[in-house]
């Protein structure tokens, strides 16, 4: 089965869906990150270009991912970007992945290049409407990410719905940890939402809600029965 993660900035992947990104490439499954903005220039604390490619790197190798894309759209301006823009990378990321299941960033999220990222997602899913020589999609699922997902403070978009477990275990979550900690200066002390801590917590519950070993939680919005 080919997944392709699609997110806003490096970082968002590990902490949406770390852990499953470990599980599905240790399974033998093919496991691909689309990046939209792997520049972040507005990041507060970024390190210096090389640095972030090999944090980027790093992080992807403990995760057992051999493949990524990366875009350059402005950080935290994707709503200056023309949308058909924002589509047609997702859709070039299908494409070169062959994605049978597409995981994106929930559109209720409070971070504008996650919601944009989210949207343009919605519409190139449906690529293979449109292209013979594309593959239907089986499945396309929401992720929730820690200091953004919770922070849906907007009572006009519906809150992130999870109904979807993936169960990562003990060494899921030691490897989504590991990966994070990749990234220089992102993490931080508890309680805030990118701390060991609040990283474990989260899975703990998520696994209590489905009676699995720690896991991570997502929201199925589409699937065809395969």
């Amino acid at each position: 089965m080919n997944y392709l993660f699609v997110v806003a900035h490096p970082d968002d992947e590990v902490l949406g869906a770390g852990g499953t990104m470990f599980k599905l490439s240790e399974r033998g499954d093919n496991v691909s990150v689309c990046i939209m903005s792997g520049t972040v220039n507005a990041r507060a604390l970024r390190p210096g270009d090389e640095e972030l490619k090999s944090d980027i790197n790093d992080s992807m190798s403990i995760l057992g991912i051999n493949d990524y894309i990366e875009g350059e759209f402005p950080n935290i301006k994707f709503n200056t970007v023309p949308h058909l823009e924002l589509v047609q990378f997702i859709e070039k990321a299908i494409i070169k992945s062959e994605a049978d299941i597409v995981i994106t960033h929930h559109p209720g999220d409070t971070n504008n290049d996650h919601y944009h990222t989210s949207l343009a997602c919605q519409a190139a899913i449906r690529l293979f409407q449109r292209r013979n020589d594309v593959s239907p999609l089986k499945e396309f699922m929401f992720m929730e990410v820690l200091s953004a997902t919770d922070w849906s403070v907007n009572e006009g978009f519906n809150k992130f719905n999870p109904n979807s477990y993936f169960e990562i275990g003990k060494d899921g979550l030691e490897r989504k940890i590991q990966a994070l900690s990749a990234y220089r200066d992102v993490m931080r002390d508890y309680p805030h939402p990118r701390s060991n801590e609040s990283l474990e917590g989260l899975a703990a519950v998520r696994g209590s809600q489905a009676n699995l070993n720690y896991a991570e939680a997502f929201q199925s919005v589409f699937r065809r029965n395969f």
